[in-house]
């Protein structure tokens, strides 16, 4: 096949990729604010390329990118109050993702991959793989679910990336890890000379409306953006493709 991406082929080519058994992965990202030095496409950038490796070492297509996602939150993506952030609501986002899902079907895949990164967009993808698969009951169609795969990153990779202390993946946001990540698959998309160390007030297990300042942060990054490396970015995605490739072959078999 000349190219996994599916919107650079002609759909005689995608129905013969159906026809040889391929399955579809869709990157699910959002359009979020990520700082002074990261673009708004962060979210759907790393997990379009995530995919299009992956698919380079499977039987996989790489779907367009569900590049909007649901509402930002102050302690984990800074919140709604940043210019550039252009979210979806909870509903209209299962609902287009399920249909997404529907409509691969219809085209004949029996093989979905779903592959988010931004983390507001957890649980509704899941209801939207729920729904389209009649509730999970459908026997002919596999959906995969993905929605944090660095939980699965080793002592020692964690030791390279953190070498004082992990802080928590929930105010790694437009912090070292992805922008190290950017560093590593777009550089000329980070403004290092931008990057700032920052963090909220406060943080706790639960959020308040309407959003106040102690939960997030002036610049929208939520640690510490300047410990990120190209060294780190490159660790980040060797691991993170060295568990996901064998996961994807298995389960899509």
């Amino acid at each position: 096949m000349r190219t996994k991406k599916m919107w650079e082929l002609t759909w005689p080519e995608v129905q013969e990729a159906v026809e040889g058994g391929f399955g579809i992965m869709i990157p699910v990202g959002a359009v979020e604010q990520h700082g002074y030095h990261l673009p708004l496409a962060t979210d759907f950038l790393i997990p379009t390329e995530l995919c299009l490796a992956i698919a380079e070492k499977t039987d996989m297509l790489v779907a367009p990118p569900v590049a909007y996602g649901t509402n930002s939150r102050p302690q984990s993506g800074g919140g709604q109050g940043f210019v550039g952030t252009t979210s979806i609501g909870g509903i209209t986002f299962i609902h287009q993702v399920e249909e997404l899902i529907r409509e691969f079907i219809r085209h004949g895949f029996k093989k979905v991959v779903l592959f988010n990164w931004h983390m507001e967009n957890s649980n509704f993808l899941y209801e939207a793989a729920f729904r389209a698969t009649e509730r999970g009951t459908r026997s002919d169609i596999k959906v995969l679910i993905m929605e944090t795969p660095f939980d699965s990153f080793d002592e020692e990779t964690m030791e390279f990336l953190y070498p004082d202390g992990f802080p928590g993946w929930g105010v790694e946001h437009a912090a070292m890890f992805e922008t190290a990540i950017l560093l590593h698959i777009a550089p000329e998309l980070v403004m290092m000379d931008r990057a700032v160390d920052d963090g909220p007030k406060q943080c706790t297990f639960y959020d308040v409306l309407p959003i106040e300042d102690r939960f997030t942060t002036k610049s929208g990054s939520l640690w510490k953006a300047t410990l990120a490396t190209k060294e780190k970015g490159e660790r980040i995605w060797k691991e993170l493709l060295k568990t996901l490739i064998p996961i994807v072959r298995d389960e899509c078999k």
